[in-house]
This record gives structure tokens, sequence and C-alpha cells, in this order.
């Protein structure tokens, strides 16, 4: 068993307390959404997205057509602004009367901040969002495992290719593959790693039912939440490490198959659970 823990907690924030805690235990958690985890042209997948909510306030990372967020946005942020769907997310970012940029964006207790990645000739990042002492990162995108995604506690990662990397003509970078990302997050110490841009080669690995050694796939819909310090989560106590997208975390669905109606909410220090059970996002 690969050296990585996922750390057991109790019932699920809505198990616990009164009503009024039950709603500011919400209020102050992370939730994670995933609108598209497909590499450029997937004929599976949206394009690798993700929407971050913290109370009222919401952001949303990359997306493209097919994977759009809310209507409602406090900010969009943007891997590569030279990517090929840029006229199409600046359209769609128009229309939300919202600027499409990267950078940096403190929202509220959450401060996003946009960290370098090697992957292209030009300019290009990943993105560390904290709150209060817990990290996620979104990182689709890379060559190089960034050194920056050290320590934390999710990570969505890079997954264009299986078992070989795809180069970029010229040699100007290119896409890191799977066999190589997981054994590098858990030389930084990343607790619970999600492929969240699959490419073909990858898709052809899950049709054959292989799954990565280290990891999980991403899947479209589902949310992972980090719960902020003091925000009445129980004691963390070890669990035995479990991979996240088996059958007791996914109710039994293959890794490619998109999330269905949700079944307990999986109960782990950053748990994942199916949209159906998170509020409208926007809220």
């Amino acid at each position: 068993m690969p050296p990585v823990a996922y750390l057991l907690v109790g019932r699920s924030a809505a198990t616990f307390g009164q009503r009024g805690q039950e709603v500011s235990h919400v209020a102050s958690r992370l939730r994670l959404t995933l609108l598209g985890v497909g590499a450029m042209n997937s004929p599976r997948y949206a394009p690798a997205g993700l929407l971050l909510r913290h109370g009222r306030r919401s952001v949303a990372f990359d997306a493209g057509p097919g994977a759009d967020p809310p209507p409602r946005l406090d900010g969009w942020l943007v891997t590569d602004e030279r990517a090929e769907l840029r006229s199409a997310l600046r359209r769609t970012a128009a229309d939300r009367d919202v600027p499409l940029r990267m950078g940096d964006l403190d929202l509220g207790d959450v401060r996003i901040r946009a960290c370098p990645v090697v992957h292209t000739s030009h300019p290009a990042c990943g993105y560390r969002i904290e709150l209060d002492g817990m990290v996620a990162v979104w990182a689709p995108e890379f060559w190089t495992f960034p050194a920056w995604a050290a320590g934390a506690d999710l990570m969505f990662a890079e997954a264009a290719g299986w078992d070989r990397r795809i180069r970029f003509r010229g040699g100007v970078g290119g896409h890191a593959h799977v066999q190589e990302i997981g054994p590098e997050a858990v030389r930084h110490r990343v607790r619970r790693l999600v492929y969240a841009h699959i490419g073909r080669p990858c898709l052809r690995a899950m049709d054959a039912g292989r799954r990565p050694e280290w990891g999980e796939w991403g899947r479209e819909g589902r949310t992972y939440t980090l719960p902020s310090a003091g925000a009445g989560v129980p004691e963390q106590t070890a669990g035995r490490p479990t991979p996240a997208d088996s059958p007791s975390d996914t109710g039994g669905e293959s890794a490619g198959d998109k999330a269905g109606p949700a079944a307990e909410e999986e109960v782990v220090h950053i748990h994942a659970e199916d949209d159906a059970d998170a509020p409208p996002p926007g809220e």
C-alpha cells in the first residue's frame, strides 16, 4: 500500500450540533466543486474547471464550454492567459460581468495565490488556496511537479498523460504523467491527490480498468470540503489508508462514471460528497 494516509473523522457536519451550529459550520467550510475534469478536446469530459465557495462568496478557476460556473461570481481565475479556450472563457466571463484574469485574490478569510508552474514557453500558474491553516491546490497543467504544493491537504492535479510525458513541439514544456505525479505528491506530503485534467491516454487506461497507484480520478460535479479550524469538526483520528475511488467512496461506480445519487457522505479529513448534497452554486 502506498504511504498515503486519509484521516478519518466522525460523521459529516450535518450530523452533530444544533441547527444553528450546523449552519455556522457549513458557512465556515471551503467547498471545492469540480466543474469539469477533461484535458483539451476531451471526448468524454468538459474542460477542467473548479468552483470555490465559502459562505456566500464564490470563485471559478479555468473551466470552459460545458463546465460553466454559476452566474454570480466574485472572481474568475485562469492558469494560462493564452490557453486555447481563452476566447470562449472571455465571452462567458463578460456575460457574468466578472473579469477573467491570472493573479492573486483575497476572498474574506480565503487567501488565493497564483504560483508559477513550468508548463509552456509563456507564463502559466497554479493556485494555492488557504483558509485558516487548510490548504488546497489547483494545478491542472504542469511539466514539473510544483514544489509550492508541498503540504497541501488537497491537490487537484495534471493528468494529461498516463505513463509517458507529453512534450510540446519545440521542447518548450508539456504535461507530466500520472505515474510520476503520484510519487511526487507523496514526496511533497500532499494528503489527498485528485487528477482533474484527464487526457486521452488516461481515458484509455480507465477503459482498460487501470487505476492510479497514488491518488484518484476526479469526477465532474463532485464537491470536496475543507473545514476551517474551530468549525466544530471532531478531533482527527488516523484511519486505514483507503483509495478514495474505491467502491466505499463512489458507491461502486467505475472511476469514469458521473457522480450519481449521493450515498452516505464520505467521512475523511478532506471529505468528498456528491454535489446533490451541496447548496446550489452561488448561494
